[in-house]
């Protein structure tokens, strides 16, 4: 076992006697220069790597760190985020798929174009349908952006797994992929992937079905189109017509008017408007344009479809248009009772017409309908009830302004009593106004401490019809009925006149000409005035 190199335990060699450390410092002409040692203390050989002049030089080649000591370090590259990186790049794929037609005899199945895009900033893939015009099928963005998923395991489908030639099943429809742009052939090409042979887009049976012309020899026609312009332009025939509706529910005769346009044999259909016919104002019932001479079948598909000389055979002329005629325009039919003057002169020129007299279609109106009142529900007022009758969109009923500024804030109020048979409403009293501008009541009930009655407003402003009268004409209340002790009834409650303020007085005899003497001195009897003989009406 070694003993710890400590003090006390370190042996001396006895035989050692030298001790001199040998000198590393020489003067040569005067100068101290450095010498390498040769020898330990004690004058022990040193075991060192004698190395010459060739050997340094060598080394010194090999490995420059020794001489130029360790080089600089590189600064580290930029980090740059997949985001920044693939931006707006994405890898474009040419497809396919085969949908299945089931309910037309002319297909099968038709092949449907597609562009695949994978976005590398997110590898998510949307897939596009190049729009064709007139093509009937909804086109465009099929597939939203967004990861698709591959399995049932949660993968998605990576750039990776994409290549020509290959199926891809994405939600349930299979995608043959056929070709792809240069740039997604470079960048794949970069990766390490091979792709596949490009293929070619299979036709569509129909679309090549509709490339095929149809042999047709039609005879070129002696007819000169140039002249017809030149001698026909702003040459128009004007019929009157009526349509006869009359067989459908609600249907009438409604007045037309047909131009038939020389220059390019096109008919357009105007409707003739009356004052408060209750019809929108459109001018026109049918736009310009080349009318069938047979009406089309119902089962011509005319909304992708333009009509052809196949389906038409012969369209209308002037000669289909006479007076006294019905011609079937769009499952139409238009009485010509009457035509303009250029139009006889045309007839009479071309087709030797001279009998043109105008055709009576007008009938008689029938009288108007005797406009009868419905009965009076009771809801609102019965002015009002009845505007709502006169006009489709009722108008306040007029009123006597003349009567209102004169009487304005007039009010004769009168004291009255409930005349019942509950003893609880022995004790009630009520002030009942009568507003002259009106003619309306109004009924307020004191209150009174501990008599058990909540009082306040009886009755709103309202005008009361006397009991006994007819509902559609009504007899309301007028002050000549509120003489003292008179009874009034204002719906089912029976009241009797006690008293009346000085104001109802001094008015009456003010304005004796307008009420009943009767009421007059009921009054004055109350007030201690007594009417003379004399001035007794």
């Amino acid at each position: 076992m070694a003993l710890p190199f400590l003090p006390g335990n370190t042996f001396k060699d006895p035989t050692k006697t030298r001790f001199h450390v040998s000198h590393s410092l020489c003067y040569k002409n005067g100068y101290a220069i450095p010498k390498r040692p040769q020898a330990m203390i004690g004058g022990e050989q040193l075991h060192i790597n004698q190395l010459t002049e060739a050997d340094l030089d060598e080394l010194a080649n090999t490995r420059p760190t020794l001489t130029y000591g360790n080089p600089t370090k590189p600064a580290p590259v930029e980090f740059i985020p997949s985001f920044v990186a693939f931006d707006k790049k994405a890898l474009k794929f040419h497809a396919y798929f085969k949908q299945t037609v089931h309910e037309s005899p002319n297909e099968y199945y038709r092949i449907r174009d597609i562009r695949i895009f994978y976005y590398l900033e997110d590898d998510s893939i949307s897939i596009v349908e190049p729009a064709i015009e007139n093509s009937g099928i909804p086109q465009g963005k099929l597939i939203k952006r967004q990861k698709v998923p591959k399995n049932d395991f949660g993968d998605c489908w990576h750039w990776k797994d994409l290549n020509i030639g290959m199926d891809i099943a994405i939600y349930g429809k299979v995608f043959h992929i056929y070709d792809c742009d240069r740039w997604t052939e470079e960048y794949l090409k970069s990766q390490g992937i091979d792709l596949c042979p490009r293929e070619e887009c299979p036709p569509d049976p129909y679309i090549e079905s509709r490339k095929q012309p149809l042999h047709a020899y039609i005879t070129p026609s002696s007819f000169d189109k140039l002249k017809q312009f030149l001698e026909m332009d702003r040459h128009v025939l004007r019929f009157y017509c009526v349509w006869d509706d009359r067989d459908s529910l609600f249907g009438e005769i409604r007045p037309h008017v047909i131009h038939y346009y020389l220059v390019d044999d096109t008919v357009e259909i105007r409707e003739v408007h009356e004052q408060n016919d209750g019809r929108d104002p459109t001018p026109l019932l049918l736009c310009r344009q080349r009318i069938p001479k047979v009406p089309i079948p119902s089962n011509f598909p005319t909304v992708v479809m333009e009509l052809s000389d196949e389906e038409v055979k012969e369209w209308l002329s002037p000669k289909d248009f006479a007076l006294g005629r019905t011609v079937n325009i769009m499952g139409r039919r238009f009485l010509i009772y009457d035509m303009d003057k250029f139009t006889r002169e045309f007839y009479q020129i071309n087709f030797g017409v001279e009998n043109s007299e105008p055709i009576q279609v007008k009938q008689t109106p029938a009288p108007p309908a005797q406009q009868v009142l419905p009965p009076y529900n009771g809801f609102g007022s019965l002015e009002d009830s009845k505007q709502s009758c006169l006009s489709l969109i009722p108008q306040p009923p007029k009123k006597d302004l003349m009567r209102m500024l004169e009487n304005d804030g007039k009010v004769l109020r009168f004291a009255a009593i409930l005349n019942s048979s509950r003893p609880e409403d022995e004790n009630r009293k009520f002030i009942i106004s009568y507003y002259l501008s009106d003619d309306m009541i109004s009924i307020y009930e004191p209150p009174q401490r501990n008599s058990g009655v909540i009082g306040g407003k009886f009755l709103e402003r309202t005008r009361v019809p006397k009991p006994g009268s007819s509902v559609d004409n009504p007899e309301f209340y007028h002050p000549n009925d509120f003489s003292i002790g008179a009874p009034v009834v204002v719906f089912n409650h029976n009241f009797v006149i006690t008293d009346a303020d000085t104001y109802v007085v001094k008015y009456m005899e003010q304005h004796s000409a307008d009420f009943a003497t009767e009421t007059i001195n009921s009054l004055r009897q109350k007030h201690g005035t007594v009417l003379q003989e004399t001035g007794a009406r």
